[in-house]
């Protein structure tokens, strides 16, 4: 789950709590041969929103989120290393993966100590990560780019999703450079929860 939370944009929120008549519905990508190699690498997590009270309790504790995925042991299988900093702690966790089912275009998290998450991934610029939970009826969208930043573009792309789904400035959260862990292969790494 937390792999795919938010990143810091300094942009201001304009959303309004009425969802305009103008909304198009999210359009899951379709998982096909070339979209688990496209999703490999480091992602910066930028944004999120959530009406679901755990997912919103996660999104409020993290400051900072990079997450890689890379090839796991199976064909639809990618491993996940995620580098958070939840409160003031920096923490780095190799122990999820993420199972992607072709049938019906969604990706299933797997770690050893949370329930598993699944999502689709929603058609958009192939730098970003937009990632719609669906294990609960309760809407949620989260946003995730390959960069620390996102264009003003994309940021107002996705915050019309966020407005579509009737969320509000107060319900998005963001996470923000200044806040960051060193990345694996830093050499000025001196968080000792980096080991």
């Amino acid at each position: 789950m937390l792999a795919t939370l938010a990143l810091f944009v300094g942009l201001p929120l304009a959303l309004g709590t009425e969802p305009s008549p103008s909304c198009a519905p999210l359009i899951p990508v379709t998982f096909d041969n070339s979209t688990v190699p496209q999703i490999l690498g480091e992602w910066f997590y930028i944004a999120g929103a959530s009406k679901y009270p755990p997912h919103v309790a996660q999104m409020r504790a993290v400051t900072f989120g990079a997450f890689s995925f890379s090839p796991g042991s199976h064909e639809d299988e990618l491993n996940i290393t995620e580098i958070i900093r939840m409160n003031e702690t920096c923490v780095v966790r190799n122990s999820s993966r993420v199972q992607v089912f072709h049938q019906n275009s969604t990706m299933k998290q797997v770690t050893d100590d949370e329930m598993p998450a699944v999502a689709r991934l929603i058609q958009s610029d192939k730098d970003l990560m937009i990632l719609n939970h669906i294990e609960t009826d309760l809407p949620n969208l989260i946003l995730s780019a390959r960069t620390p930043n996102v264009s003003k573009e994309h940021m107002e792309e996705f915050k019309a999703q966020l407005h579509c789904l009737g969320f509000t400035e107060e319900d998005v959260f963001y996470t923000s450079t200044e806040h960051a862990c060193p990345l694996p292969g830093d050499e000025d790494s001196e968080d000792p929860q980096l080991g």
